[in-house]
């Protein structure tokens, strides 16, 4: 089992890539705001249950894919230091059943993220859709380093297509196209 780690801060093109990617592969997509969504239906967004929630549902959602051996592209918006224990956890439970994580990090030039992350598309996901929130994030936390305690392929997303960026994730990792 693989489990593709994409991450990077908010409008990079995670979800974007991993969709190519999954079309190209045949991996499955856990797009990491489908969690967020979940528990937001029952709970406040940002409150200590909320996160204790979506941490959890997260963590057993990719040990059960690891589990069951359905290759796997997950994105995440990781933060030095505070998804260290999340991301370590993850490792542990994909390598307890015999797979194995590659991670991804794409970044691009803070100007094309600014631009990116006010297009409506994003609204549908319940992205990050506001320029001076993204400044402030940016601001108040990194969101934009390297894992630093994994090897990680950089992709800059900046200059390149979606299409060409998931190509060459899966020349990296030698990942197999799907047989139609």
């Amino acid at each position: 089992m693989k489990l593709v780690f994409i991450y990077g801060p908010p409008g990079v093109g995670k979800l974007t890539v991993a969709m190519q990617l999954a079309k190209i592969t045949g991996f499955k997509v856990y797009h990491n705001h489908v969690s967020i969504e979940f528990v937001k239906s029952l709970f406040d967004f940002g409150t200590p249950t909320f996160w204790r929630l979506v941490d959890k549902y997260r963590k057993e959602m990719l040990e059960e894919v690891a589990k069951e051996n359905v290759n796997t592209i997950f994105t995440l918006v990781y933060g030095k230091g505070t998804d260290d224990e999340f991301t370590r956890d993850i490792i542990r439970r994909v390598e307890s059943h015999g797979g194995s994580a590659c991670f991804v990090r794409l970044y691009c030039e803070p100007e094309i993220l600014l631009n990116r992350v006010g297009r409506k598309s994003r609204g549908k996901f319940s992205k990050l859709t506001s320029k001076s929130h993204l400044s402030h994030l940016f601001k108040k936390f990194d969101r934009t380093s390297e894992i630093p305690f994994v090897k990680s392929l950089s992709v800059d997303t900046g200059g390149i297509s979606a299409l060409k960026a998931a190509r060459r994730i899966a020349r990296y990792y030698k990942f197999g196209e799907k047989k139609e």
